[in-house]
């Protein structure tokens, strides 16, 4: 088995608030982060599998970078989180949230391959979520 690593970075906008909350239990529940701001992510997808034993490779490079832009930098780069995407209707944009919502577009995009992807906040603060995990089956989604 064989582990393969790919990383892209993409820039967002966001406010941590949901749509279901009043303006007021937003600020009092998120305080500063219900402000809109930004963040420069790193995104970091690994999957893994057995190398083919023609080509020597789990996945075509081409083709991860190519969905990688598709899936994630199309839908999220310089995009606003809340207002530019469908997926933080009634959630907020947390880095936990907006890793697994990335998790389950690629899991999607790569059946059987997809391993883990580490969503980096800042240098310091990173999410990870990994294959075997029921991410969706966590709380409220």
């Amino acid at each position: 088995m064989v582990r393969l690593t790919r990383s892209i970075d993409f820039s967002t906008s966001l406010r941590y608030w949901r749509g279901d909350w009043s303006e007021a239990r937003n600020r009092e529940s998120f305080g500063a982060k219900a402000q809109r701001h930004g963040h420069n992510y790193r995104l970091e997808v690994t999957v893994s599998g057995e190398p083919d034993p023609v080509t020597g490779m789990v996945i075509d490079l081409k083709d991860l970078k190519e969905l990688l832009e598709r899936e994630v930098m199309t839908r999220f780069d310089h995009r606003d989180l809340n207002d530019d995407t469908p997926f933080f209707e009634k959630i907020p944009p947390t880095p936990e949230n907006f890793a697994i919502v990335i998790y389950e577009l690629l899991a999607e995009a790569l059946p059987g391959l997809l391993d883990a992807v580490r969503l980096r906040q800042d240098e310091d603060l990173w999410v990870d979520v990994r294959a075997g995990a029921d991410p969706a089956s966590r709380g409220s989604r």
